[in-house]
């Protein structure tokens, strides 16, 4: 019976069809969104990386009839580009164009997607700005997107969303062209694709890109079945030994909870209250606010990769499986246990208190307009769309007005007592020094903090309290790993 699986999963994605997201508008811009219903989820177990470098050599790469010079020549008089992003189960290519332009720069990127050039001067380059990305850019210069992705691949661990979608540096190393063609005839078909335009293009535009990607395979490759995140039995510690000024933290764990489910809304209002990012909220209030321990802390119910450039998340990067996540950036090493101890106190305090009447009509009246922020562009109005057929479910935006404008202060606390917890959770730590750190986390002593100048009463008072928050860690529950061994 088991040798029935693989072909019966793809007797079912091969009657999928090819599914177009198109909202025509009088804008001059044209702008595209190709995705890709697969991604690093399917890479083989032993090349974790490999739709990355896929994803990466179609955007960055010549077709079977141009160069990859020849094709940034041919769209630099428009300046127009091809971009890609690759999450764990979509990845996308995204273009703007001018309507003058439109059709010259479809050619281009249909040439792109469809008839790539598979040159290995080509995938030699793109491979080795993979490598340096991981070396460079994650492990050398930002220590938050680091603890960010070494937080997401220890609590999706023993899944298929359990390593980083750019792969390793030992895998990225072995990974082949074939490997890479391979890859792209197994899962890039018509049933893996949502095709998206916006913009003021022609009326019959939509039905040209239809029968263009019909060229596509109907059927995908043999796709995991979905595999639960383990359950985290007691609270365990990753820290990164790397040497670094300060400490950057990332906390969470899974959530089974996206965009569809019922407690959705409620908790994007949670995590608002709590911290939204770059604009402020209880923890940023508490920490940085009153304390001054460091300069942004925030709560997530989704993931948010590159949240350091951002000012809001990226469309594209749905899940089935998302996270309940804290960011402490960045934090003094001698104030470091203290600000973890008070970010886990102040979650605590919300699951049981709730949040007061006050601020959950606050923070709803803000939601409802932040929605209007989050899809301003016809770039992320077509993204928030495309997600939205993923998860089968109406506009994001008209959907998240009409859900927060029935919600109620008692659901939302019902739903924070049933989905958030302040222990049984994932701490990922970049920092100097990781053993004095492990030795400070896994003592019981109190944190004590100093101020330059005199603080109300009921900081102090409260700072007593969270100085003494217990965060039940022993020694085996802290790991130590350099940051040479990271992403390795």
């Amino acid at each position: 019976m088991k040798l029935l699986i693989p072909f019966l999963l793809l007797a079912h994605s091969a009657s999928a069809q090819l599914r177009l997201v198109a909202l025509p508008g009088k804008s001059p811009l044209v702008t595209f969104r190709i995705v890709l219903t697969s991604g690093s989820e399917v890479d083989p177990a032993d090349k974790p990386g490999l739709a990355y470098l896929t994803a990466m050599l179609l955007a960055n790469g010549g077709t079977r009839e141009m160069t990859y010079q020849q094709l940034t020549a041919a769209m630099f008089p428009m300046a127009a580009s091809v971009s890609a992003q690759v999450d764990q189960e979509m990845c996308t290519f995204a273009g703007v164009t001018h309507v003058d332009n439109l059709a010259e720069y479809y050619k281009l990127l249909r040439a792109m997607l469809l008839d790539p050039g598979w040159r290995e001067d080509d995938f030699s380059r793109v491979k080795e700005d993979a490598i340096n990305n991981l070396k460079v850019g994650l492990r050398g210069n930002n220590d938050e997107e680091l603890a960010k992705e070494v937080l997401y691949q220890n609590i999706f661990r023993d899944t298929p969303y359990g390593h980083y979608p750019g792969g390793s540096v030992t895998s990225l190393e072995k990974i082949t062209l074939d490997d890479v063609k391979l890859f792209y005839r197994a899962q890039y078909s018509q049933s893996n694709v949502i095709l998206g335009i916006a913009g003021g293009y022609p009326e019959t535009f939509p039905d040209t890109m239809k029968k263009d990607f019909r060229k596509l395979p109907e059927g995908a490759g043999f796709r995991p079945r979905p595999k639960p995140p383990s359950f985290i039995e007691s609270t365990r510690v990753v820290i990164v030994d790397k040497d670094t000024r300060s400490v950057a933290y990332s906390l969470g764990f899974p959530l089974a909870v996206t965009r569809k489910h019922p407690d959705y809304p409620a908790l994007l209002l949670a995590a608002s209250y709590l911290g939204q990012h770059r604009m402020g909220g209880v923890l940023y209030d508490e920490l940085r606010e009153k304390r001054g321990l460091n300069y942004g802390d925030y709560a997530y119910i989704e993931h948010f990769p590159q949240g350091m450039f951002l000012m809001e998340p990226a469309p594209n990067l749905a899940r089935r499986y998302q996270i309940f996540q804290l960011w402490i950036r960045p934090v003094e090493p001698p104030t470091a246990k203290f600000a973890l101890r008070l970010a886990l106190y102040e979650l605590d305090k919300l699951i049981k208190g709730g949040i007061p009447e006050d601020a959950f009509a606050r923070t709803r009246d803000f939601l409802m307009k932040y929605v209007n922020v989050l899809t301003r562009t016809k770039r992320a109005e077509l993204g928030y769309a495309i997600d939205s057929v993923y998860y089968a479910m109406p506009n994001y935006n008209e959907y998240l007005k009409t859900a927060l404008a029935k919600l109620t202060r008692d659901e939302v606390n019902r739903a924070i007592q049933r989905n958030l917890r302040a222990s049984r959770l994932v701490i990922v730590a970049v920092s100097k020094d990781g053993e004095e750190l492990k030795r400070l986390l896994a003592g019981d002593d109190p944190s004590s903090i100093a101020y330059n100048s005199p603080k109300p009463a009921a900081v102090m008072e409260e700072d007593q309290i969270a100085g003494k928050w217990p965060l039940h860690l022993r020694p085996e529950d802290i790991q130590v790993v350099p940051v040479r061994q990271v992403f390795q």
